[in-house]
């Protein structure tokens, strides 16, 4: 899921360590005079400078697979992001024009795509973000963080869901070069049969070698997939394998990254965080966030039961780390929820959509129990449905609008978000 991890590197280091001292290492609250300043609309009290697009985002692909229509300010917030370019910087004071220094952000703009798509409300963003999205695109095939920017297997696997979703057959988004998204994604995926083999990169290194990194590979699944951060629930199929040689499908490579995945989380059901650099303490620290993605990878790819111990140890551990991390570590537990058919209502004895809810304005509208825990499925749900579009359902009474990767900067390269 995607994707991106947006916080400030101290606030995201100190949600993190919440787990072994939730009570004294908990994110920093926000001083009452900093909510106060915060628009009208906007999911979370933390400072939304590098993640307000992509957290509200996260959160209304959330609420969608729980049956939740979000408040009609919280998506005219959102809309209001956009620039005339069609572009979505991770945050801007919307009373100013975008101009040359604002700084446009594929993953923002392809978070907040899928967004819209799932709410199946202001196609015309949609549309603009993603001609934005294709504008910009690498000679590569891929995407980078910002325009222009070399690409990466994360930003270009969020970009590809947010195409796939807005209904765009993904061989015909092509470079002059002929080069497409998926050759670009496939470009990071290190070769089976060696070290790491079907894990991906995040970019090649300074000498060319790919170095294998959890967080893009779980990203690089559901790119691979044609899937976005949003998956349905599905059943498992056969034990993933990592296929050798050249001239992989998407598909191959993705089950080579799924492959990755069910190994690492076999070995232990959590992934781990390096050391921060300068540390004292180098031993590892359970990454939430990007176990959850990884869960999310695996059951989007046919192998939720290579995630089940995995979901269980979420339900035990991850409670403070989402609630302190905010909407968009909230969002991400119940996206891995639902990918795997567990209650996001009574997750470890949380209750994650009402957590979630909380965060922002009162949803429209809202169902209980929840759909993945009653097997239920809103019509003409496209959760798990590559490159179809959002559609309208109705929940309850009177019309509900559809909708609908750990919050760690080192996952993204310098500038990943949470």
């Amino acid at each position: 899921m995607t994707v991106r991890r947006s916080v400030s590197a101290l606030v995201t280091t100190a949600v993190l360590l919440a787990a072994a001292a939730p009570a004294a290492v908990a994110a920093p609250s926000p001083s009452p005079s900093a909510k106060a300043d915060l628009p009208p609309g906007l999911y979370g009290t933390g400072d939304p400078t590098y993640d307000g697009v992509w957290r509200q985002s996260l959160a209304f692909l959330a609420q969608k697979v729980e049956y939740v229509t979000p408040a009609t300010q919280s998506v005219e917030w959102l809309v209001g992001q956009q620039c005339d370019s069609g572009a979505f910087p991770a945050y801007r004071d919307a009373g100013k024009p975008c101009d040359a220094s604002t700084v446009m952000d594929t993953n923002a703009t392809a978070a907040a795509v899928q967004a819209l798509v799932e709410l199946a409300v202001h196609r015309e963003a949609v549309d603009n973000g993603v001609t934005w999205l294709k504008s910009v695109q690498n000679e590569d095939g891929g995407w980078g963080y910002n325009a222009g920017s070399p690409s990466d297997a994360n930003s270009t696997a969020v970009v590809i869901g947010a195409l796939a979703r807005a209904g765009l057959l993904l061989g015909d988004v092509t470079t002059d070069g002929g080069r497409t998204p998926y050759a670009a994604l496939q470009s990071f995926a290190i070769p089976c049969g060696g070290k790491d083999g079907g894990a991906f990169a995040y970019q090649p290194g300074k000498d060319g070698k790919l170095t294998a990194n959890a967080d893009a590979t779980a990203a690089g699944v559901l790119g691979a997939m044609g899937k976005g951060l949003a998956v349905g629930n599905s059943n498992a199929v056969k034990d993933p394998v990592c296929t050798k040689g050249t001239g992989l499908t998407p598909e191959q490579t993705a089950q080579n990254g799924a492959h990755y995945l069910a190994g690492a989380l076999g070995a232990s059901p959590h992934l781990n965080l390096p050391p921060m650099p300068g540390a004292d303490d180098t031993a590892p620290k359970p990454d939430f966030g990007n176990t959850a993605d990884a869960v999310a990878a695996l059951a989007a790819s046919g192998h939720k039961d290579k995630a089940a111990a995995s979901v269980q140890w979420l339900e035990k551990n991850a409670k403070s780390w989402a609630r302190e991390g905010g909407p968009a570590a909230t969002a991400q537990l119940i996206l891995a929820a639902h990918a795997t058919g567990t209650d996001a209502r009574d997750f470890g004895g949380v209750d994650l959509v009402k957590q979630l809810n909380a965060t922002g304005p009162a949803p429209a509208a809202t169902a209980a129990p929840s759909p993945t825990a009653s097997g239920q499925q809103p019509k003409g749900d496209t959760s798990s449905d590559d490159g179809a579009l959002g559609v309208w359902w109705l929940v309850g009474i009177g019309l509900v609008v559809g909708v609908g990767i750990g919050f760690l900067i080192s996952r993204r390269g310098k500038n990943a978000r949470l």
